[in-house]
């Protein structure tokens, strides 16, 4: 097994981010696979300056290094225009003239190039057939399908301005390092179907999928970086690492609270239940209450 934490660079990282980077730490080190990390620093124009070394100092205050050296999708760009190459020779991909105005008015969803249209930096999509369905087994949530003609369309892989989009890149990742499992926030499970699409068009094994449960803040929303989520503290790992550890459905009574952050690593890894993670999103108040709870 081989799995990893993909963080953007767009801020502190903050406790659902840890979530994932801890998760997906666990569900390797508990089967004794390999865990790496990798910057999604692809979109130039939502990096923070210097968040990435912060994010990469903070995962190692907590204890949680990778098995092999960092990766940044800012550096793999030779990768991507491989393999978007191989799409454009088969007829897979094709330049898009289309404004976002044209796709929106066609209900957001791509199916056909507005007739004569032309500009100057046209984006590349993915030709979708019709009759996508698209079909996995997520280890958290079940059984997932998802027509992706009808619901996504012709999806974008280089955008108008130059940058790689986000499917494309993961996918060519995924493979080339080797990832055998993903596991990443539940956010990312409608982005699944377009990826194993992508894959099979690029003939790219599969990995296993499991995504993991969202946290929610007090309005009900994700915590991410632009809703300036308060970022985790690497000078006091260990309650993070507790409550983290609670979010995943795990026995709290499995960690010793007072133990020093390698052991209770070690027993953390020890304890895992893959089985108690929970589908549905949690809400971050809801966590210190939980710290109370008896152990089921």
């Amino acid at each position: 097994m081989r799995g990893r934490f993909a963080p953007s660079p767009t801020g502190e990282l903050h406790f659902g981010s840890l979530l994932a980077a801890f998760g997906s730490w666990l569900a390797a080190r508990s089967a004794g696979g390999e865990w790496l990390v990798r910057v999604e620093d692809v979109d130039g124009a939502r990096e923070v300056p210097g968040a990435a070394d912060s994010q990469l100092r903070t995962l190692a205050a907590f204890g949680l290094a990778p098995d092999g050296p960092v990766e940044y999708q800012s550096r793999r760009g030779h990768l991507y225009a491989a393999a978007l190459g191989r799409l454009l020779d088969a007829g897979l991909a094709f330049e898009c003239h289309c404004s976002r105005a044209d796709v929106a008015a066609a209900g957001g969803v791509h199916r056909a190039c507005r007739p004569g249209a032309r500009r100057p930096d046209p984006a590349v999509r993915l030709r979708v057939p019709d009759g996508s369905r698209v079909a996995f087994d997520d280890a958290v949530h079940g059984h997932v399908a998802e027509d992706v003609d009808r619901r996504v369309g012709d999806f974008v892989l280089r955008r108008a301005d130059g940058w790689w989009a986000y499917q494309l890149a993961v996918v060519v990742d995924d493979a080339d390092q080797g990832i055998t499992d993903v596991v990443r926030g539940a956010d990312l499970l409608d982005s699944t179907p377009r990826q194993l699409l992508l894959q099979r068009m690029l003939g790219l094994p599969r990995p296993r999928y499991l995504h993991l449960p969202l946290v929610l803040d007090e309005d009900g929303h994700k915590l991410s970086k632009s809703r300036a989520s308060l970022a985790v503290d690497p000078a006091a790992p260990v309650p993070a690492l507790l409550a983290a550890w609670r979010a995943l459905g795990q026995a709290p009574r499995a960690l010793p609270g007072d133990a020093p952050l390698d052991a209770l690593l070690a027993a953390a890894v020890r304890a895992f239940a893959p089985g108690r993670l929970p589908a549905g999103p949690l809400a971050a108040t809801a966590l210190h209450t939980a710290a109370a709870t008896p152990d089921a």
